[in-house]
């Protein structure tokens, strides 16, 4: 079992910036891809960014591509996702999940943390 916890959320105004950790622990693979989801009020959950472990290789949605920036620390287990130019609509419960390859659907997804909230106000 793999097991994926979210920290950093938190409330902040439009334009500030956050950074939310990934912390992984338990069974590793030797190769595998964390992405990070968002969940908005009523919606479904929606792709945000990705990062393969071995070769650090990034995806990004369309809507956050020049504003957020995921990394990793190999030593710790743990991806981040910095979030800079924040928006009202960046609103979202974010959620970090781990799978062998990149599929950007949340279905596809082998393990999933239990999210962080990040409030933006305008």
């Amino acid at each position: 079992q793999v097991q994926l916890v979210e920290s950093g959320g938190g409330s902040v105004q439009a334009g500030g910036s956050l950074r939310l950790s990934c912390a992984a622990s338990g069974r590793t693979f030797s190769s595998y891809v964390v992405e990070w989801f968002r969940q908005a009020p009523g919606k479904e959950h929606e792709f945000v960014a990705a990062i393969s472990w071995n070769f650090g290789s990034t995806f990004y949605a369309d809507s956050v591509k020049g504003r957020f920036t995921i990394s990793r620390d190999n030593a710790k287990k743990t991806v981040f996702l910095q979030m800079n130019g924040l928006k009202p609509e960046d609103t979202a419960v974010y959620y970090c999940a781990l799978n062998g390859v990149v599929v950007r659907t949340w279905s596809g997804m082998d393990y999933w943390g239990k999210g962080t909230l990040v409030t933006v106000s305008s």
